[in-house]
């Protein structure tokens, strides 16, 4: 790697693979990207784990929601085309009667998941039911299930249009139907024509049939943790046009590289201008205001999600997850640098965090001192393990699930399982805290040299294992 010292890449990598085991990620592969160039390519683990088949860069991982920033492109691109603008109604091209005509629902406001309509199922309709999983027995067959789904739901819209941030994968699903339309081709053939061919990611597909029969393919899995055990099962991959435009896509993180460089040097790869720099930039821009992430003041883009302050830069970026499968896509378009990250498992909570290390890295950063999720990470990862009192008469565990600890008590008088809430944002302090109905329990870890001890309440506990 070009950009790193060789103790930096070691000690990168041991951050991957030791993030990978406490996840339970089966396989992942990371490729970064710095002045068009790429600076690091690697996989980690097993694309299958039956044949302990290895992950590479070139595995195709289905990316999720990170398909979003490719549906609108293809918008921009119809944009620049003449055939729609952004501000114009959805209804104008398709049978949809959300919103009123005096504050219409528009292009723009699926684009940013700012319609004011919440959630309505539909990815949770179909990835269990194309995955033989679950069945909610909510019609959607056909286009005219998905708009009568949708046009049920005005009871549903929380608030009028462009004032509210709701993520909406039914809104880009429509967006998809708008492509069709518009273009009269299927999505997949448009985006493939139009985007994915210029790029040269050759490989990369919303296609069962193009997955089945390719060499490099992820086994998608579920990973569950069940009564104390994890479970990791194979899945069926979900394919299907309605879930093509919010999620549809699979590619390999070597090819994503492509759409980084793309996306990082005005519209332009290898000398073909893919979308005019202007419309690039708007998809880049923050349209409407959402949650803070974990550097603070975050915003919504076309097809991106935009953090405005990462390291004293702004950050471009956007995760993604079928269930089964997981990508993150993130890049900071002042300094030139990129980095892609994709798994074969759903909901991999090591991506946005081992990505967001590699851009540290990459901007000539400590991530264990510039980010300090990775000093709370090691913390709770410290904190964590199975605690006893006094002769080991109460035992109680302490788990770390996602970003919080949680306490686990198992005795035959006492079940209990609840999260510990810190006191400090940033963890300065070991202490915690049980919110119960209308109890609020401190909670205290006391870390030294001879060990760790938990307080809660009367009791203290000595840490026995990790």
């Amino acid at each position: 790697m070009e950009s790193l010292s060789p103790e930096s890449k070691e000690k990168f990598e041991t951050v991957i693979t030791t993030a990978m085991a406490q996840a339970h990620v089966p396989g992942m592969s990371i490729a970064a990207v710095k002045d068009n160039h790429v600076v690091y390519a690697q996989g980690f683990g097993a694309r299958n784990l039956k044949d302990n088949l290895p992950a590479t860069p070139d595995t195709l991982y289905g990316i999720g929601s990170c398909t979003k920033s490719f549906t609108a492109l293809a918008v921009m691109q119809l944009v620049e085309q003449g055939k729609v603008n952004v501000t114009d109604p959805v209804s104008n091209y398709v049978p949809f009667s959300l919103g009123t005509e005096e504050n219409p629902i528009t292009i723009h406001h699926l684009l940013t998941h700012s319609s004011g309509i919440p959630n309505l199922g539909i990815a949770e309709i179909l990835i269990p039911r194309l995955a033989g999983e679950e069945e909610h027995y909510i019609p959607m067959g056909s286009s005219t299930d998905l708009l009568i789904h949708i046009n049920g739901a005005k009871k549903e819209v929380v608030t009028p249009p462009g004032k509210r941030f709701f993520y909406f994968n039914g809104g880009y699903t429509l967006l998809a139907e708008i492509i069709e339309r518009v273009s009269g081709q299927p999505y997949e053939d448009y985006i493939t024509q139009k985007i994915l061919t210029p790029l040269k990611m050759e490989r990369s597909t919303f296609l069962k049939e193009n997955y089945q029969k390719d060499s490099d393919a992820m086994t998608s899995y579920f990973v569950q943790e069940k009564e104390g055990t994890v479970e990791i099962t194979p899945a069926d991959h979900p394919f299907h046009k309605f879930i093509y435009g919010p999620g549809g896509l699979l590619s390999s993180v070597k090819e994503l590289t492509h759409y980084l460089t793309f996306n990082m040097n005005d519209g332009v790869y290898e000398g073909v201008q893919v979308v005019d720099a202007s419309l690039l930039k708007d998809m880049h821009k923050p349209h409407i205001e959402r949650d803070p992430g974990l550097f603070g003041k975050s915003a919504y883009g076309y097809g991106w999600g935009i953090t405005e302050d990462f390291l004293g830069h702004t950050l471009v970026n956007h995760g993604g997850s079928t269930g089964m499968s997981s990508a993150y896509i993130s890049f900071v378009p002042d300094l030139n640098i990129g980095v892609v990250m994709a798994c074969n498992m759903g909901g991999a909570p090591a991506l946005e965090l081992v990505s967001l290390g590699m851009l540290a890295l990459l901007m000539g950063k400590d991530p264990e001192k510039d980010i300090p999720v990775f000093e709370i990470e090691k913390k709770l990862n410290m904190l964590a393990g199975e605690y006893e009192s006094y002769k080991g008469i109460h035992k109680i565990s302490i788990m770390k699930k996602g970003g919080l600890l949680y306490a686990e008590i198992k005795e035959k008088f006492i079940e209990m399982e609840a999260p510990l809430i810190p006191e400090t944002e940033n963890m300065e302090t070991f202490t915690f805290y049980i919110q119960g109905p209308g109890v609020r329990t401190p909670v205290e870890f006391v870390v030294d040299s001879s060990g760790i001890d938990l307080y809660i309440e009367r009791n203290r506990f000595h840490k026995m294992t990790s």
